[in-house]
């Protein structure tokens, strides 16, 4: 493989030989080769012969079949697997409707959907929809388990604007392995009307890319490395996006937008773009977890923890090529456990390259599209305006221990907070360990306040769902929740270094109608004598 797609212990860039990295073929089951949408599921392809660099898989788009009764239906089946990763190497993996990843789901604000999701593996395991408004019987976590060879339907009327989301196992003890084997996706969710002059590109897999980032080690037979851990969880040595090793994509317009989700279970990415013209070595921030900014905003870099996304504006000039790279970072940590946690390693993740010349169709330039820049100057917004709401009256202490939430490991018989529905909630979330810690609230988005008593970075004010927490630092968060109540099924919040929220680092909430008592539990996972308490 290149050199770039490699980390050594110190974080320096080593590779394979030149004689490899023409021959090594990048796994992809499920997810396609091809800056246009393609949609069959079993291509595979090499590394390009002159540059080593491999065509960006292209994860295939899934916009479900609407059925009779007006619901936007969709299929997907968890299964195992073989990919092609590393030079004469097969690696075993899982997949969604293929051996590895899963299609992109795309659906839109006010839209009944329903997804049918099969069980074809030897072990239980369940499909959470991240970021997503819902009611909890829809939820995918652990209390909605799937055994093997069975099926779990989950319906749903979608409740919020466009936003890039994405699903992925959510079982309690089991989801950082069921992750790294490859079962992720993103659920792409667009506005009820989508304005017509909006400059946003739009073209999934042409303009509109999306970015599955994660890292992998590997065996000498090629398999995953599952026991390489550190205290933040698997941290691999190889990079993929979307499946592919060192990849390359060949823009054909100006501008291309790219849809950005931290995968991994334990890294976080510090993502700049490093390109010949320094005046296109900026990112312009257009969305993050849970949804559009109401303009766009410049900025050098963002920082992903795990379950944290991103939408950026990449402009290439005709022949121009650009580097997206995960820069070092910190997050403020201990010396020795910033590099535990990787977060001293820098690597190149994609490198873009845009086509010469002005590809004669002024529409296939996208010059049919009104400049981003310009269509904000003339008073247009990419999504509405932030709310000037009042300080929230509800009042919510979150801390953070050793695999603990408020001092107590995750139980799943345990209701441990109730909202009631309708409220909006300041979160007060502190980090009392000393390792990285991050916090993801199901059926829910808030925009962060404060971090350590001072305003956040820019690339934190939109829209979150899941946000990192500093150690020693207290994270002020007013969070929304959706509409659904039920006092019966929770939802979880819990930290997103999957390897945390294994050992117990969840809680859980029910949302309830004001009044209502909640409880007691009742789910599958607790009548079926699931497994109640982490160990």
């Amino acid at each position: 493989m290149p050199a770039s797609s490699r980390i050594t212990r110190r974080g320096v860039l080593a590779g394979a030989a030149a004689g490899a990295i023409t021959t090594s073929i990048i796994a992809l089951g499920g997810w396609r080769i091809g800056q246009r949408p393609i949609l069959s599921p079993d291509p595979v392809g090499a590394a390009g012969a002159n540059t080593g660099r491999a065509p960006l898989a292209i994860p295939p788009l899934d916009e479900g079949t609407v059925a009779s009764d007006g619901v936007r239906e969709f299929t997907l089946a968890a299964q195992a697997g073989t990919s092609a990763f590393l030079p004469g190497k097969q690696t075993q993996t899982w997949g969604y409707n293929g051996p590895f990843g899963g299609p992109t789901l795309r659906a839109a604000e006010g839209e009944r959907v329903r997804v049918t999701v099969r069980n074809d593996l030897d072990e239980v395991t369940t499909t959470h929809w991240h970021g997503m408004k819902l009611p909890a019987l829809a939820d995918g976590g652990p209390h909605q388990p799937i055994e093997p060879g069975a099926s779990w339907v989950a319906e749903w009327t979608v409740e919020q604007p466009a936003s890039t989301l994405w699903y992925h196992p959510h079982n309690h003890g089991t989801t950082e392995a069921h992750v790294y084997r490859g079962l992720a996706g993103l659920f792409l969710i667009d506005d009820a009307e989508p304005p017509q002059d909006s400059p946003l590109p739009r073209d999934y897999g042409v303009d509109d890319v999306p970015l599955i980032l994660s890292d992998r080690s590997f065996a000498a037979d090629g398999s995953f490395a599952e026991q390489h851990r550190s205290a933040a969880g698997m941290l691999g040595d190889t990079i993929l996006v979307n499946g592919t090793v060192a990849p390359q994509f060949t823009a054909t317009r100006a501008t291309t937008r790219l849809r950005v989700l931290n995968g991994s279970t334990a890294r976080s990415y510090r993502l700049q773009l490093a390109g010949t013209d320094p005046a296109n070595s900026k990112l312009e921030l257009v969305g993050t977890d849970s949804g559009l900014l109401p303009e766009p905003v410049i900025i050098d870099g963002i920082t992903l923890t795990p379950g944290e996304r991103a939408e950026v504006i990449v402009t290439l000039a005709p022949g121009e090529t650009a580097m997206l790279r995960s820069a070092t970072h910190s997050l403020g940590l201990l010396g020795t456990t910033e590099r535990a946690s990787g977060t001293r390693d820098s690597f190149d993740i994609l490198e873009l390259t845009r086509e010469s010349g002005d590809g004669g169709d002024p529409a296939e330039a996208g010059g049919d599209r009104p400049q981003l820049a310009e269509w904000v100057a003339a008073g247009g917004f990419l999504a509405a305006p932030f709310p000037s709401d009042a300080e929230p009256d509800k009042r919510r202490t979150v801390t953070l221990q050793d695999s603990k939430i408020n001092h107590r490991r995750m139980n799943m018989s345990r209701i441990d907070e109730v909202v009631s529905v309708g409220d909006r909630e300041r979160w007060f979330i502190t980090n009392e360990h000393f390792l990285p810690h991050n916090l993801h609230i199901h059926n829910a988005r808030f925009r962060v306040h404060s971090i350590g008593g001072r305003e956040p970075a820019a690339e934190l004010r939109g829209w979150k769902d899941t946000v990192y927490a500093p150690p020693s630092r207290t994270v002020i968060v007013d969070v929304e929740f959706g509409s659904s109540t039920d006092p019966h099924l929770p939802y979880m919040f819990h930290c997103h270094l999957l390897q945390h929220e294994d050992q117990g680092m969840m809680a859980q909430f029910v949302v309830v109608k004001p009044g209502e008592a909640a409880g007691p539990l009742d789910t599958p996972a607790i009548r079926d004598g699931g497994s109640h308490d982490s160990h």
